[in-house]
């Protein structure tokens, strides 16, 4: 009996999605339940799984393809098993001809691994054979960052020799250039959106500090190992600047606000978004009641965001609100950055790598870890010497934590 895989519900307000991956093909066998659709909405990856044990029969959209809720993806014929016979046979061996040749001439030769657009324009611009990675995306699914850190192997041993049977590829002409043009998916192009948005309707300023995590540090080499044995999680860096902005925002409730018309939205509670990223773009999921939470609850849940935000399993719930955003560029080496701020909310710190800098402490020129820190906020509601001040209690709680735990 043949049924339908449809597109399920995705979430409030969420009515169509575009397709991102198929992650089967026609004639393969799938098990109840079994993810054959990958969705790419405004926010997040959604997969559609199999109702049926079954075989593929027939795909009713293509990657690229716009749906909506409800519309049919795929027909399964429940019950059978095994790779499909006759028709749909070699329809699916041309499917997986066709989807080989998509990969990239480094692609796998085994037709079952798909791969997304963003693996697929890391393999070829690494050039790494996809078939020699260990994915550890959902069910083992290649992710970008697999793909860059097994080129990144690769460049630390000896390329293999090709086969002696095999003829010496033409030399690349000196000056050769080449272009890919790749449609932008629907997350990417809904961050462009929201971030141009609030360029264009946000009176956008950025007030910049400089922080000695000399203190934090200390506390984490400390700690560490107590911390991670009864809590079972890391002790990072988060958590404290976490800490840090929910005094801030206490004292400072203009910078956990927000304009709604013509009126200002105040919070009495801290939900802060905290920018993690996932295969197709940044994400902010919202850690809830900041203010009631500790170290633990925090790292607890940052980490859980970004293990979920790399197997792609973050839901529109989880990245629902948020009343301000804490963004850390220096996880990938930045500097200084003004970070833009996450609509509707008005403010967004921004984190950004530690390095040894000179600094004078009583008159002395000394070495010290250091961390600039960076607050973008909107100036329509937020005033400089709210904004000033807020980073400044920021800085205060990190240089001294103590004053987070007496609420100073």
């Amino acid at each position: 009996m043949a049924t339908e895989v449809k597109v399920p519900t995705l979430g409030e307000s969420v009515t169509e999605a575009s397709i991102g991956e198929l992650l089967k093909n026609v004639g393969d066998a799938v098990a109840v339940d079994e993810p054959i659709v990958s969705l790419e909405t405004d926010k997040v990856a959604v997969e559609a799984p199999s109702p049926v044990a079954g075989v593929i029969k027939e795909f009713k959209v293509a990657v690229g393809d716009t749906v909506e809720v409800g519309a049919v993806l795929a027909i399964v014929e429940e019950g059978a098993t095994g790779a499909a016979s006759g028709e749909e046979a070699g329809r699916a061996a041309k499917e997986r001809e066709e989807g080989q040749e998509q990969r990239s001439d480094t692609a796998s030769s085994d037709a079952s691994q798909t791969l997304s657009p963003a693996v697929r324009r890391a393999v070829l611009e690494h050039g790494v054979d996809p078939s020699t990675i260990k994915g550890t995306g959902k069910d083992g699914r290649l992710t970008k960052e697999d793909v860059i850190a097994a080129a990144k192997a690769k460049g630390d041993s000896p390329a293999p020799a090709p086969a002696a049977s095999a003829p010496s590829p033409a030399p690349t002409a000196t000056g050769e250039r080449r272009e890919e043009r790749v449609k932008m998916t629907r997350m990417r192009q809904t961050i462009a959106k929201r971030l141009k948005g609030a360029q264009d309707n946000a009176a956008l300023l950025t007030t910049f500090n400089d922080v000695d995590m000399s203190a934090v540090m200390e506390a984490r080499a400390k700690y560490k190992d107590l911390f991670a044995k009864k809590h079972d999680i890391r002790l990072g860096f988060m958590g404290f600047f976490a800490k840090a902005a929910c005094l801030a925002l206490k004292d400072v409730p203009a910078v956990n606000a927000y304009i709604e018309g013509d009126e200002i939205v105040y919070h009495d509670y801290v939900d802060i978004s905290v920018a993690v990223s996932a295969p197709n773009g940044l994400v902010v999921p919202v850690i809830r009641d900041a203010q009631d939470k500790g170290f633990a609850r925090i790292e607890k849940d940052i980490a859980d965001f970004g293990k979920r935000a790399k197997e792609g399993t973050l839901t529109m719930e989880d990245m629902k609100g948020g009343t301000f955003t804490i963004s850390n560029g220096g996880v990938f080496g930045s500097l200084m950055s003004t970070p833009i701020i996450n609509p509707p909310q008005s403010a967004v710190l921004g984190l950004h790598r530690i390095e040894d800098r000179p600094v004078v402490v009583d008159g002395e020129i000394v070495i010290r870890p250091m961390m600039y820190i960076a607050l973008s906020y909107d100036h329509r509601l937020i005033d400089g010497r709210e904004a000033v001040t807020a980073l400044k209690i920021i800085k205060e709680a990190i240089e001294d934590p103590t004053r987070m735990l007496i609420d100073l």
